[in-house]
């Protein structure tokens, strides 16, 4: 009831608000679909509600149901913690050992974005553990240790696949010795299917309908995979890896009426794929298009948008388009960071912690607005929900009003 009650009286807003229960967003492709985002936005920026110091890790806040839940590590545990979105205030927290410790980087926390489906929340830490956990209590329903029961690799970083629930089933990028793609029963953790042995990424998989029917597509570390999920049958599979072993597939495929687009770095590039069951048309590819890191691109009205090239070397931010891979603009040394479209706006969190508000237009960028709402080293991605953003750094989770007035 109590959840219920919050629901219902968060900022005025009725069953019908929009919440973000996932990576990526309700649609699992970086899009808000709200109408309720202010045009403009004050002089000093809009109005940070309220800040909360937060644990390690790149995992991004979800929301619904009048709560956020982030999923960070805080000493030597990994800890999912559930918070009023109006306040930040704790609702409740469960939390269990870990030992992880990275090679590559200095933080210690985990990479994938809790999922949430009616009263439950799915989490998968840095090492491997497959959480099930009551939404109202916060109590444990079940796990699963995916290094144990599928020889599941830790690779650079640590795992980071972001489950996704399709029907009863949780879908898992596991990329085991033992199993690749797993789908576990979404009330009891029982193994529903699981596919030959693939090596996973940092992809996380979707799901979505082409044609009618639905498929879930897996980006793993080989390439992308189209997997009919209740039965877990493997339709086809398109080789699409760098060359280069220090390498990583991060980006999420995105799915566009039969269109799929896939794209990476380390000199492999972008494909974009037209999905029929019995085969695939590539209808056009390159390394000098779109090539994500390890941001999301976004699609508006045939239009792509998002990150090209690697981290590290200053990424630049482009418009292409989706049917020929013409780059429209870009603009270059960029930086980092991540995508959300909001209506016909780009929403840019910057690695920076630079919030920018600029139309979606094969034109040209104009940003509209800028905000400074969280510090260096913004790598997880932000929640947009109800006409708030929530967004995490290093050291602090954030409400942002974005709301009209």
């Amino acid at each position: 009831m109590r959840l219920l009650l919050i629901a219902l009286t968060f900022a005025g807003l009725t069953l019908r608000a929009q919440d973000w229960p996932q990576f990526l967003g309700p649609a699992r492709d970086g899009v808000y679909p709200g109408t309720n985002l202010a045009v403009a936005w004050p002089k000093e920026g809009p109005p940070t509600l309220w800040r909360k110091d937060v644990g390690q890790g790149f995992s991004g806040p979800v929301v619904a149901n009048g709560n956020v839940l982030l999923f960070h590590r805080i000493g030597d545990k990994e800890t999912l913690e559930c918070l009023e979105a109006t306040n930040g205030n704790r609702v409740w927290l469960f939390d269990y050992p870990t030992t992880y410790g990275a090679s590559y980087v200095s933080d210690q926390g985990p990479r994938a974005t809790p999922c949430m489906a009616g009263n439950r929340v799915y989490t998968y830490g840095a090492e491997g553990m497959l959480h099930c956990v009551d939404l109202v209590s916060g109590q444990k329903i079940w796990s699963v240790d995916a290094i144990k029961d599928f020889g599941a690799r830790k690779s650079f970083f640590g795992i980071a696949c972001s489950p996704v629930i399709e029907g009863k089933l949780v879908l898992l990028d596991v990329g085991g010795t033992k199993a690749g793609i797993v789908a576990f029963d979404a009330q009891t953790g029982a193994v529903a299917w699981k596919t030959s042995p693939a090596e996973a990424s940092y992809s996380s998989p979707t799901v979505a309908a082409v044609r009618g029917k639905r498929y879930a597509f897996f980006f793993t570390r080989e390439g992308l995979a189209a997997v009919e999920p209740v039965a877990g049958k493997v339709l086809w599979e398109f080789p699409w890896r760098p060359a280069i072993e220090a390498s990583v597939n991060a980006a999420t495929p995105l799915v566009i009426n039969d269109l799929v687009f896939i794209s990476t770095s380390y000199d492999r590039g972008a494909v974009l794929l037209r999905f029929d069951e019995a085969k695939l048309q590539p209808v056009w590819s390159g390394d000098d298009q779109l090539s994500n890191h390890y941001a999301t691109s976004v699609h508006h009205n045939g239009f792509l948008y998002g990150y090209h090239g690697r981290q590290e070397e200053g990424c630049e931010l482009r418009c292409v388009d989706l049917q020929t891979g013409k780059v429209k603009w870009s603009m270059d040394r960029f930086g980092a960071g991540t995508i959300t479209l909001a209506g016909r706006d780009l929403l840019l969190l910057t690695e920076k912690g630079e919030l920018i508000k600029a139309p979606a237009t094969p034109k040209e960028f104009k940003p509209a607005a800028r905000a400074q709402v969280l510090g260096f080293e913004t790598r997880a991605y932000p929640a947009v929900a109800n006409g708030f953003l929530f967004a995490r750094d290093k050291r602090r989770l954030v409400c942002v009003d974005l709301r009209a007035r």
